[in-house]
């Protein structure tokens, strides 16, 4: 019969893998994310993705300690458009740490100046329709509506679990939301409040484009996506890329609370909701 010592080598490898378990989930914590700013974290607790970094190598190292993730951890950098909100710290971060980035023929070809000199080993184009590994996490890219030369946005999956980032898009269309249904977290854009951007100093032809089809996501559509994602079992969302023009974090909330409770859902009981901050991290669970 096994003795006492036995049992508890076993026990003891049993929590290990318990731990093992819950460290591989994977998370998404929100380095910087507004209309000034994105930079997000995707990690399993033995490798992490930055897709996009618009903002400085100082923000980013003091978002890494406070999340607790060291550098050496980030195996890439993917890019969702070449505008300065999403790269402008993309080359800075990739000569620093010598992290290869990943971005579409179109994408690299309008970042290539604002981004500087990157080594040709960490150089990294990839089509926008086929999936590939970093770091052990499928990534795995799709087109959105944007003013941009070739915009995607992406999901993230490890030992079938899949979160997503889904921002800086004019319309949500089926295909984009077929993509990133059944993901257990999603960074979602929540731009703007519509009457607060009619009602605003911007001139009437920036206000089209930020309507437009091929412009950003306002608070009252992403609410209604995000009812149909936690519908098809999203357990977390955050809401991202925030107009600081045209938007309060309270308001960008409250619509999609609100939204979800007129169809029976609960915040904090069903879903997860955060709104993505500014000047400081958000993590999922």
């Amino acid at each position: 019969m096994p003795n006492r010592s036995f049992f508890i080598l076993l026990q003891s490898l049993f929590r290990i893998e318990e731990r093992k378990k819950l460290v591989s989930v994977l998370k998404i914590c929100s380095v910087r994310s507004s209309s000034k700013g994105n930079a997000t974290l995707i990690y399993d607790g033995e490798a992490a993705i930055l897709a996009d970094c618009g903002v400085s190598g100082k923000i980013l190292d003091e978002a890494l300690c406070e999340a607790g993730i060291e550098p050496a951890l980030i195996k890439g950098i993917v890019v969702t458009h070449e505008h300065t909100d999403h790269t402008k710290g993309i080359g800075v971060v990739s000569r620093k740490y010598g992290i290869p980035v990943f971005a579409t023929y179109g994408t690299w070809t309008a970042m290539q100046k604002a981004v500087g000199a990157i080594a040709s080993e960490n150089k990294r184009i990839f089509d926008e329709s086929l999936s590939f590994d970093i770091g052990g996490i499928r990534v795995s890219p799709f087109s959105i509506p944007h003013d941009a030369a070739q915009p995607v946005g992406f999901t993230f999956e490890k030992d079938g679990e899949k979160v997503a980032v889904a921002t800086d898009i004019g319309v949500m269309t089926n295909e984009i939301f077929e993509r990133i249904k059944g993901s257990r977290v999603v960074l979602l854009e929540s731009n703007y409040d519509l009457f607060m951007l009619e009602a605003g100093t911007y001139p009437y032809d920036l206000k089209c484009r930020i309507k437009g089809d091929c412009g950003h996501l306002c608070n009252d559509d992403a609410a209604l996506v995000v009812k149909d994602l936690v519908s098809n079992g999203t357990k977390e969302i955050i809401l991202g890329h925030l107009s600081q023009e045209n938007n309060y974090p309270e308001l960008a909330f409250e619509t999609t609370k609100l939204c979800l409770l007129s169809h029976g859902i609960r915040v904090g009981e069903d879903v997860e909701l955060y709104v993505a901050k500014r000047d400081g991290i958000v993590m999922s669970k």
